[in-house]
């Protein structure tokens, strides 16, 4: 007689399990249909379109960061085992799912196909035991401050362990009645140790023969009614379990822009036909973004290295995530019946900018990009946060004092620089520096920016660049007065009117030079140039200038010493790094010019997972008032690795360092220097 098992063994009334199943997943089902006119209830944005391309994209993502868990496994304990949970899971479905089409379909399931899938299955459900166990003491004994621990964390970890355990043991209890029942058959020597676990409670209950079988009876319905009460726990309290559905979801449906670029708004519609700039109601978030609150199963990994957050201020990206899915959630009901919340407090809805979320956390934000680098499902909190500063600023004029007055300047000048003098002209008197126009075509334009053009600190860094380019012969020329800001403190504030302006002024100025080729000294120039100009025709190859020079000393037309004996760390600029993912270029200059040949020494947060200076999202142009100084705190990871020299690749960067090393009182021991000065200081002559 071939291994086999019968289904329903001595279990009677059997079929009314598949009537409660069927409840169970209608229930789900519905649940999900509501979810997802919520979701539909959101602004309309480009998530439907490009659908080929975001399938192809989701298939490969799915591989690596679904089934292999790439992101995951960046943090190794609680990513081994989520790994393996899911891997578990899948073994016993793949067993099940074999189970009801042997039964149903094609009897195939006996002989050494059975007893093989008898022990995958075993397998997986001691993996999912593992896991279960392990991921519990990291909750709820190591306690991660990432991790909060809500009710349906504990009652998801109680209802897998719960639900495998107790099919383990109805294994057990069924091969011990079934050898009773079929006793020329040695069931128990033969087949069973095939499903390892379940044999072991079988080996514990031996002897009990037929006497077990009202406890099988009775911990079979236990089980099966608790795994359809799971289902409908998930159906009515959206469970963090919802997650196996929605972040898959959300995978598929992630913005197909490039991950520097925001979402534009069309400012060409007329004003009464838009509900709303930005957001200030949950119902003005876009289908992505009302997505996004589902998928998010409050890992974490996203506020562990948020700067806001670890500086003591009010933002965490997940808690904004969670605050803005308990709204959703809270004014579904409306939103459902009339398509929008009228968000009256006497209708019982809070006041998203106000009660939501408050305006210290919207302002809190660097964009440093570091919760979107770490969240496994593609969650974005900077379009979130960007569309409550877009409403404060084009619909309510409200932000910080400072940023006004940078805005200001942008609008009337021409750059974010209040109280400067200087024309974008002045600090290129005797570089024997072209201007565009001036002595026909030229293959290079350097895009100086703001910063490096017109603060004191930075001129030295366009300096550095320029004699960097003569010396390797490039034929270049600037714009001169001709080039205003390229907006990014403007939208990355929330004025996109006035960025868009200012984007569609630069492109015009460039379209009318023929400009192919852009080097630039700052990495938001360069983001915004780069990835976020296209959206208004702006298709230009842009640079950065570590990128090129290192390109440079790799043709041979730039040669250089390793004289520079400073013990050197380098920062990566968050919109050179995690935005672009340039990681190896300034390490490449600093190892072709330091003395040790081995390139800079590495902060304790360095390459995707860097700390940021601060001043990202125009966060240079508002004062820190609340918590540490994030400048300080990275500037102390440069202390602990006894750093001389902190090199970066961004003004701002450059200029948030020069300040905390003042105020840290490291004038004597340390300062900060560009990556294109420490390449000029060991330039030989060429």
């Amino acid at each position: 007689m071939d291994a086999h098992r019968e289904i329903f063994f001595e279990i009677p009334y059997a079929w009314i399990i598949y009537i409660l199943a069927a409840i169970s997943i209608t229930a789900l089902a519905y649940a999900f249909y509501r979810r997802l006119k919520l979701w539909r209830a959101g602004t309309r944005d480009d998530s439907f379109s490009n659908i080929g391309l975001k399938t192809k994209a989701f298939i490969r993502t799915g591989i690596v960061d679904g089934l292999l868990h790439r992101k995951i496994l960046r943090d190794r304990y609680s990513g081994i085992f989520h790994i393996l949970i899911m891997w578990g899971a899948l073994l016993l479905l793949f067993g099940t799912a074999l189970d009801v089409i042997s039964h149903y379909i094609v009897d195939f399931l006996h002989g050494n196909t059975y007893l093989a899938i008898s022990f995958l299955a075993d397998l997986g459900g001691v993996m999912i035991i593992l896991g279960v166990i392990a991921l519990a003491a990291r909750r709820y004994i190591q306690k991660p401050d990432r991790l909060d621990n809500r009710f349906d964390d504990w009652a998801v970890l109680y209802l897998i362990f719960v639900i495998v355990i107790s099919g383990f043991i109805v294994e057990g209890l069924r091969m011990v009645v079934t050898d009773a029942t079929f006793t020329e058959q040695p069931i128990m020597s033969e087949w069973a140790p095939w499903s390892f676990f379940g044999f072991a409670f079988a080996k514990a209950f031996e002897g009990g023969g037929r006497d077990l079988l009202f406890t099988y009876q009775v911990l079979w319905w236990f089980h099966s009614i608790l795994v359809i009460g799971a289902i409908f726990y998930i159906a009515l309290r959206l469970s963090k379990l919802t997650h196996i559905v929605v972040s898959p979801i959300n995978v598929l449906f992630r913005s197909s822009r490039p991950k520097g670029a925001l979402r534009p708004l069309d400012l060409s519609v007329n004003p009464d036909q838009v509900p709303s700039y930005g957001a200030s109601e949950i119902y003005h978030f876009t289908f992505k973004d009302l997505l996004d609150l589902d998928a998010c199963t409050r890992c974490g990994r996203c506020q562990e290295l948020c700067p806001a957050y670890l500086s003591g201020k009010p933002l965490s990206p997940k808690n904004l995530i969670q605050n803005l899915k308990a709204s959703l959630t809270e004014q579904g009901p409306i939103i459902l019946k009339s398509d929008r919340c009228v968000n009256d407090p006497f209708d019982g809805c809070r006041l998203m900018m106000s009660d939501v979320v408050t305006e210290d956390e919207i302002w809190s934000c660097t964009t440093c990009r570091f919760c979107q680098e770490q969240c496994p499902v593609y969650i974005e909190p900077i379009n979130k946060i960007i569309e409550m500063r877009r409403n404060l600023v084009l619909e309510q004029t409200k932000f910080p004092e400072t940023a006004m007055s940078a805005l200001r300047s942008m609008e009337q000048r021409g750059h974010p620089w209040q109280g400067i003098v200087a024309t974008k002209e002045d600090w290129a008197e005797g570089q024997n520096v072209k201007l565009i126009g001036e002595n026909g075509q030229i293959d290079i334009l350097y895009w100086v920016g703001c910063t490096a053009a017109l603060e004191e600190r930075n001129i030295k860094i366009a300096k550095a660049v320029v004699t960097l380019l003569r010396a390797a012969d490039v034929n270049f020329a600037i714009l001169g007065n001709k080039e205003s800001c390229c907006g990014e403190p403007a939208r990355r504030i929330g004025n996109e009117y006035l960025f868009q302006t200012l984007a569609k002024k630069n492109i015009d100025v460039m379209k009318k030079y023929e400009i192919k080729k852009i080097v630039t000294s700052c990495p938001h120039c360069f983001n915004t140039i780069k990835n976020e100009y296209p959206q208004f025709g702006g298709d230009f190859e842009v640079v950065h200038h570590t990128e090129f020079l290192a390109d440079l000393i790799k043709q041979g037309k730039l040669k250089v010493s390793q004289n520079f004996t400073k013990n050197t760390t380098y920062h990566d600029s968050c919109y050179l790094g995690r935005y672009n993912d340039i990681y190896a270029a300034p390490r490449l200059i600093l190892q072709n010019v330091m003395d040790n040949g081995n390139g800079p020494l590495e902060m304790e947060h360095t390459m995707n997972k860097a700390f940021c200076c601060g001043a990202g999202g125009g966060r240079m142009w508002m004062e820190e008032q609340i918590g540490r100084r994030i400048n300080q705190m990275r500037t102390e990871e440069a202390i602990d690795v006894k750093a001389e020299v902190i090199a970066s690749a961004c003004p701002f960067c450059l200029q948030m360092f020069e300040d905390a090393i003042k105020s840290l009182e490291q004038e004597g021991s340390m300062k900060a220097m560009d990556i294109s000065e420490i390449l000029l200081s060991n330039l030989k002559e060429q």
